[in-house]
C-alpha cells in the first residue's frame, strides 16, 4: 500500500533546502488541484502549552492555509495562504523585558501530521516574521509564514492533517539594534491535553475518498491553571528534533522513514522491514479488544448534566478469587468520568522532559445507583462444593484517576502513568449451595472496602482498590496500552477483606465465606472503552451514541 508523503524536513538548517526550494520554483507549472477542485479554507485556534523561561504557560496557536476540496490520485496537494500565528501570554512578554529586548524576530516550525488509510507521514510547515515590538504588557502576537511541502498520494481516500507540536525560536534585539544576552529563546509548546475536538485541520478527499472537505470546527481555548516551578529544557534550535505532540488526537504528527530522491514528488508507503504488525489495519473480521461490532445490549450510560470535560466510558473485566482458584466476570459497567484540570508538579522534571498530572473523578452508575450491575459467578468451595453466588460492587467514595504524563522532547514520545483508585464493597445478594438456596440476609458484605498495595499510602489513606494503567503514544504512531480518553487494560492486585452482616434466622455464615473468599493475591484485569465526549457541542459520531452514551462496549481480558 503506498500513502501520503511530505517533503521532509528534518532540521530548521534545511528548512529552505534544495527540495522544498525546486518544488516552490516549479510551483507555477505543475497542476493547481484548488483551481480545479474549488478550495477549502481552514481557520483553527488551537490551545497550547508552551514551555518559557519563566515556565509552562498557556498559548494559543492560530493555523489558517487553503487546501483543494478534493484531489485526484497522484496529484499534488499544495497547501496555500498558510500562517501560523502564535499567542504568547504576558509572561513570555516579561522573559523578552528582563533581557531589555525591544523588538523581537521569530522563526516557526509546526508539525503537521498527514495520514491515510492507516499510513501516517509527517510534514513540518515553517514560518518567519520580521521583527515586532515587544509589547508594554499583555500577551505577544507572533503571525509567520513561509514554505510549506507539497503532498502527494498514490492511493485513494480520505487525507487528513492534524496538527502537532511547535518549536518557537525567538531573536530578541534591544532598543538600538544589537542582539541580547542569550541572543535567542528557544520556546517548544505541545497541544492543550484539554482540547476539545482535538487538533485536525481539515480532511481533503483523494480519489474515491469519501470525507467532505471540511475543516474542522475550531476548538474552545481553556485556561489551565497557573504553573509553578521551572521549566523543563527545551531542545536547541539547531538539534534538528521535531516538535513534541500530545495525547488528544489519533491523527498526530508522524515519521515514517524517508524514501525517494529531492526531484521527485514526495510519497510515502510501507516501510521495506514492515512486518505483520506494520501492514496496516486489521482485517474487519479480526476481534480487536474495545472494539466489538455490531454494539451490544447493555445498560445505560447517560450523563444527566454534562460539562464541557464530561467523559462517559464502559468497563469490564475478570477478577480471579485466588482461593476458588477461579476467576468472576465483571460485568459491562458505565463509568462517569469528569476530567480535571492540568497541574504542573512543583517538582521540576528531568532534563529534556515536560511533565504534567491530571486528576480526573469518576462514579459507577447502574439504575441511578454508584454500583456494577448484579453478576453470578459460580466456583467449587473448599475444591468440591459447587456455590453459585449473584453479587455486586457497591461504591463507597469519589474514584480518583491520576494521570502523569512525560513528554520526551528528544523522541516526542509521551509515556502516561494512569493510578485508578476505587473504594469498592463486595455485597452478596444470593447464594445456592449445590442448587440449593441459602439465605444470607440483606446485608452479606466485606466488613471493609477491597484493597491494594497503595504506592503513596500518607497521601491515600484507607482501603481502596488500586488498578494501574502504562500507556504510550510513540510520535506519529497508534498508542499502546492505556489511554484515559481512548481506554485499554488496568490491572491491580485485590484483598478480599472479611464478611460481615450474612446470614439470617439466627444462622451467621461470615466466618464460613471469611474462610472461603477472604485473602490476598487476587489479580484484577479491568478493560476500558473509548469515552463519549459528552460534554461538547457535537459529540464525535466515532465515540458517541446518538443519544450520547459510549458508543464502544469493551470485551473482557483475561
Amino acid at each position: 500500500m503506498r500513502g501520503p508523503r511530505p517533503t521532509p524536513r528534518p532540521s530548521r538548517a534545511r528548512a529552505r533546502g534544495a527540495t522544498i526550494a525546486a518544488f516552490v520554483a516549479l510551483a507555477p507549472l505543475l497542476p493547481a488541484a484548488a483551481v480545479a477542485m474549488g478550495t477549502l479554507k481552514v481557520d483553527t485556534a488551537l490551545p497550547y502549552v508552551c514551555a518559557l523561561p519563566s515556565g509552562q504557560q498557556p498559548a494559543t496557536v492560530r493555523i489558517t492555509a487553503a487546501f483543494p476540496e478534493r484531489a485526484a490520485v497522484g496529484e499534488e496537494i499544495r497547501p496555500a495562504d498558510v500562517t501560523t500565528t502564535v499567542e504568547l501570554p504576558a509572561a513570555a512578554v516579561a522573559d523578552l523585558t528582563a533581557l531589555e529586548a525591544a523588538t523581537v524576530r521569530a522563526e516557526t516550525r509546526l508539525a503537521v501530521g498527514v495520514s491515510q488509510n492507516g499510513q501516517r507521514a509527517e510534514a513540518t510547515w515553517s514560518g518567519t516574521v520580521q521583527p515586532v515590538a515587544v509589547p508594554a504588557e499583555g500577551p505577544l502576537t507572533l503571525t509567520t509564514s513561509g514554505d510549506v511541502p507539497i503532498l502527494t498520494t498514490d492511493t485513494a481516500g480520505d487525507l487528513t492533517l492534524a496538527a502537532g507540536g511547535i518549536a518557537v525560536d525567538l531573536a530578541p534585539s534591544t532598543a538600538d539594534g544589537a542582539a541580547t544576552v542569550p541572543a535567542s529563546l528557544a520556546v517548544t509548546c505541545v497541544p492543550h491535553p484539554d482540547a476539545q475536538g482535538g487538533t485536525r485541520l481539515a480532511t481533503v478527499p483523494v480519489g474515491a475518498g469519501t470525507g467532505t472537505g471540511e475543516p474542522s470546527t475550531p476548538a474552545p481555548t481553556p485556561t489551565p491553571p497557573s504553573p509553578s516551578g521551572s521549566s523543563p529544557a527545551s531542545p536547541s534550535p539547531s538539534s534538528g528534533l521535531p516538535p513534541p505532540s500530545l495525547p488528544g488526537d489519533p491523527t498526530g504528527p508522524a515519521r515514517p522513514p524517508v524514501t525517494g530522491g529531492a526531484g521527485e514528488p514526495p510519497r510515502v508507503g510501507p516501510r521495506a522491514d514492515a512486518g505483520p504488525a506494520d501492514a496496516g489495519p486489521a482485517d474487519a473480521g479480526e476481534e480487536t479488544p474495545g472494539t466489538p461490532a455490531p454494539r451490544p445490549d447493555v445498560p445505560p450510560c447517560v450523563t444527566e448534566k454534562p460539562t464541557p470535560v464530561s467523559l462517559s466510558a464502559y468497563i469490564t473485566g475478570y477478577s480471579n478469587v485466588r482461593k476458588l482458584n477461579g476467576a468472576s466476570l465483571l460485568p459491562v459497567t458505565c463509568m462517569l468520568i469528569e476530567q480535571g484540570d492540568m497541574q504542573i508538579p512543583t517538582t521540576p522534571p528531568p532534563e529534556g522532559e515536560f511533565h504534567f498530572t491530571n486528576l480526573s473523578l469518576g462514579n459507577l452508575d447502574y439504575q441511578g445507583r454508584k454500583q456494577t450491575p448484579p453478576f453470578t459467578s459460580t466456583f467449587l468451595t473448599f475444591d468440591f462444593q459447587p456455590v453459585t453466588a449473584t453479587m455486586v460492587l457497591e461504591q463507597t467514595g469519589p474514584i480518583t484517576i491520576d494521570t502523569l504524563v512525560r513528554v520526551i522532547f528528544a523522541t516526542g514520545d509521551n509515556h502516561l502513568e494512569n493510578t485508578v483508585r476505587a473504594p469498592l464493597v463486595l455485597r452478596v445478594l444470593d447464594v445456592e449451595v449445590n442448587g440449593v438456596p441459602l439465605d444470607v440476609g440483606p446485608s452479606c458484605r466485606t466488613a471493609a472496602p477491597l484493597s491494594s498495595p497503595e504506592p503513596k499510602p500518607a497521601e491515600y489513606p484507607g482501603n481502596h482498590l488500586v488498578l494501574l494503567g502504562l500507556g504510550k503514544i510513540p510520535f506519529g504512531l497508534p498508542a499502546e496500552g492505556y489511554i484515559l480518553t481512548g481506554g485499554g487494560p488496568l490491572t491491580g492486585e485485590v484483598t478480599i477483606p472479611a464478611f460481615q452482616g450474612c446470614g439470617s434466622d439466627g444462622e451467621n455464615f461470615d466466618r464460613l465465606f471469611t474462610a472461603a473468599i477472604s485473602g490476598p493475591g487476587n489479580h484484577l484485569k479491568q478493560i476500558q472503552g473509548q469515552t463519549c465526549s459528552v460534554g461538547v457541542e457535537v459529540p464525535p459520531p466515532d465515540q458517541c451514541t446518538e443519544d450520547r452514551q459510549p458508543l464502544v462496549v469493551p470485551k473482557p481480558e483475561r
